[in-house]
C-alpha cells in the first residue's frame, strides 16, 4: 500500500470516528426529554447548543465547523425540507410582507448594525458591514419547531419560515458583494449592485425552476418511491452546486426547486404513498442535520475570545435587536397599508423577537478571507451574537407567546384526540362482548357486568367530548380534517393494492383530494 493511500485511509477513518461521535452525542441529547420531563421546556435544538457549550467548557472539540461544511453539506437539505413543506397557497397570501422582510429587512439590518458598530466601537466600516451582512440571515428553526409543538397559528409559522428562506439568499448575496469590495473585485454603486443582484437571483431561480419542473415531469413516467425519494436528494444538492458554479445563488436555487417539487411535482408525479415516504425522509434528514449543526455551534465557542470581544458583542446585539424591530414594525405596517396583509402587532412582535441567527451567519463569518483585517473579531462577534439569540431569545419565545395569548391549542387537541380514540377503542371492545360466540365456561353475569362498566365509561367519554366541543368549537373542524386525512390514506392504500394485484397499471390520484382542492 502506498503512503498516500495509507494517509487517505487514516483521514477517512478519523473523519468517520468524529462523525459517529457527533451523531452519538446528538442522539443521546434527543433522549433526554423522554427521560427527564423538565427538558420538555427547552426546544431540542437549543438543548443541543447547551450540551455543545458544556463540551466546549471542558475543551472537548468534536469537529471543526467550516463554511464549506455548513453551506455545501448542511444548508441544502435544510433549505429544501423547509421549502418542500411550505404550501404555495399560504406563501402566496403573504408574499408581499415576506419579500419586504427578506429584501429591505436585510438592507436595514446590515446598515443599522454596521452604523452602530462603526460609531460606537470604532470598527472600520468594512469590518462592521461584514458583521452586519453575516447577521442579516435569520435561522428560526428552533422557534418554528416550538410553534408546531404548541399549535401556534400556521400563518405565523409561514411568515417566519418564508422570510428565513428568502433572506438567507439575500444575506449570502449581500455578503458576497461586500466581501469583494475591499478586495477590489466589485464596484460600489447602485447600478452594479442591482445588476449583480438580479443576475445572482435570476440564475438561482432559473436553475431551480428547470430542475424542479424537470424532475416533476420525469416522475410522472414511473412509480418508484425510492427512486423518486433519491431524486429529491439529488435535486437539493445538484441545484446548489450547479447554481453556485454558474455564479448564481445556491440558496435561491434550492428554495425554488423545493417549492416547485413540494407544491407541483409531488402532486402531478407522486402518488400519496410516495409523497408520505418522501416527506418522512426529509423530516428525518432535517432532524439529522439540525442535530449535528446545533451541537457543533455550541461546541465551537471559544470563551476567552468571547470575553475579549464582549463590548463589541453587546453593541452588536443591541443594534441587531433595534434594527430588527425597525424592519419588522415598519415593513409590517407598510405591508398592512399596501396590500391589507393584516399582520397584528402581536404577531409582528413574535417575528421581531423570534428572528434568531444560526448556521448561515456562522458560515458567512467563517468564510471571511484571512487577508482582510478584523477577521478574528468578525468571527468572535458573530459567534457571540448567535449564542445570545439562541439562548436568550430562543428560550424566551414561549413566555412571549403566552404573554401575547398566541399559544395554540395543541395540548387541547391532543386531549381531544385521546378521548375520541379511547371511545372508539371501547366501542370495539363492546362489539366483541356482544358477539354470539362467547367463550364457554364464563358466567354470563360476568359478561353483563363488563358490558355495564364499558357502557358507563363510553357515556362518560361522550359527555367529555361534547363538553370540549361546546367550549372549543374549533375542535370539530380539527377532527374533520383528521378524518379527511384518514380517508385519503385509505383510498391511496386501495389504489396501491389494485396496482399490486394487476387491476390497475398505475396508481390514480385520490378522488377525495381532487374534490377538496377544487
Amino acid at each position: 500500500m502506498s503512503l498516500e493511500s495509507a494517509v487517505g485511509n487514516a483521514v477517512i477513518e478519523t473523519n468517520l470516528k468524529s462523525f459517529l461521535l457527533v451523531l452519538s452525542v446528538s442522539l443521546s441529547v434527543a433522549t433526554l426529554p423522554q427521560i427527564f420531563a423538565w427538558f420538555h421546556q427547552i426546544p431540542y435544538t437549543l438543548l443541543l447548543v447547551i450540551v455543545g457549550l458544556g463540551l466546549a467548557t471542558v475543551d472537548v472539540r468534536l469537529v471543526n465547523l467550516s463554511p464549506e461544511l455548513i453551506l455545501s453539506i448542511f444548508l441544502p437539505p435544510l433549505l429544501f425540507e423547509a421549502a418542500w413543506n411550505l404550501k404555495w397557497t399560504e406563501l402566496k397570501r403573504d408574499l408581499v410582507p415576506i419579500c419586504l422582510y427578506a429584501v429591505f429587512g436585510v438592507v436595514i439590518s446590515i446598515a443599522g448594525i454596521a452604523l452602530g458598530l462603526h460609531e460606537l466601537t470604532g470598527l472600520s466600516m468594512t469590518t462592521a458591514l461584514l458583521i452586519g451582512a453575516s447577521l442579516s440571515a435569520t435561522d428560526p428553526v428552533s422557534v418554528t419547531a416550538l410553534f408546531r409543538e404548541l399549535g401556534v397559528p400556521k400563518r405565523l409559522t409561514t411568515l417566519m419560515e418564508g422570510e428565513s428562506l428568502f433572506n438567507d439568499g439575500m444575506a449570502v448575496v449581500a455578503f458576497g458583494f461586500l466581501v469583494t469590495l475591499p478586495l477590489g473585485t466589485s464596484q460600489l454603486g447602485l447600478q452594479p449592485i442591482l445588476i449583480q443582484l438580479f443576475a445572482v437571483v435570476g440564475i438561482g431561480m432559473a436553475v431551480g425552476g428547470l430542475i424542479g419542473f424537470g424532475i416533476s415531469y420525469l416522475t410522472q413516467r414511473f412509480d418508484l418511491p425510492l427512486v423518486e425519494q433519491s431524486l429529491t436528494l439529488v435535486a437539493a444538492y445538484g441545484t446548489y452546486i450547479i447554481t453556485e458554479d454558474l455564479g448564481g445563488s445556491g440558496v435561491i436555487g434550492v428554495v425554488t426547486t423545493g417549492l416547485i417539487l413540494g407544491n407541483f411535482g409531488s402532486r402531478i408525479g407522486m402518488n400519496p404513498r410516495t409523497r408520505i415516504i418522501v416527506s418522512e425522509f426529509w423530516e428525518f434528514l432535517a432532524f439529522f442535520v439540525n442535530s449535528i449543526v446545533f451541537l457543533l455551534i455550541g461546541d465551537q465557542i471559544r470563551f476567552e475570545t468571547l470575553q475579549a470581544n464582549l463590548g463589541t458583542i453587546a453593541v452588536t446585539v443591541a443594534a441587531m435587536i433595534l434594527t430588527r424591530a425597525i424592519a419588522i414594525y415598519l415593513l409590517g405596517g407598510l405591508s398592512n397599508w399596501l396590500v391589507k396583509s393584516e399582520i397584528p402587532i402581536g404577531e409582528q412582535t413574535v417575528l421581531w423577537w423570534g428572528g434568531l441567527r444560526g448556521s448561515v451567519s456562522i458560515a458567512l463569518a467563517l468564510s471571511v478571507p484571512a487577508i482582510l483585517p478584523g477577521q478574528d473579531e468578525i468571527i468572535a462577534t458573530v459567534f457571540g451574537v448567535v449564542l445570545f439569540t439562541l439562548l436568550v431569545q430562543g428560550l424566551t419565545v414561549k413566555p412571549l407567546l403566552d404573554k401575547l395569548k398566541l399559544l395554540g391549542n395543541q395540548p387541547l387537541r391532543q386531549q381531544y384526540s385521546e378521548t375520541v380514540a379511547r371511545q372508539v377503542a371501547l366501542n370495539r371492545v363492546l362489539q366483541h362482548l356482544q358477539q354470539p360466540e362467547k367463550r364457554p365456561g364464563i358466567d354470563p353475569e360476568f359478561y353483563r357486568y363488563q358490558e355495564t362498566l364499558i357502557r358507563g365509561e363510553i357515556d362518560r367519554l361522550q359527555a367529555e367530548i361534547e363538553q370540549l366541543q361546546d367550549e372549543y368549537p374549533d375542535l370539530v373542524k380539527f377532527m374533520s380534517e383528521q378524518l379527511h386525512t384518514e380517508l385519503l390514506a385509505i383510498e391511496a392504500d386501495a389504489y396501491a393494492e389494485f396496482v399490486r394485484t394487476g387491476w390497475l397499471n398505475k396508481e390514480l390520484a385520490p378522488l377525495l383530494q381532487q374534490i377538496s382542492d377544487s
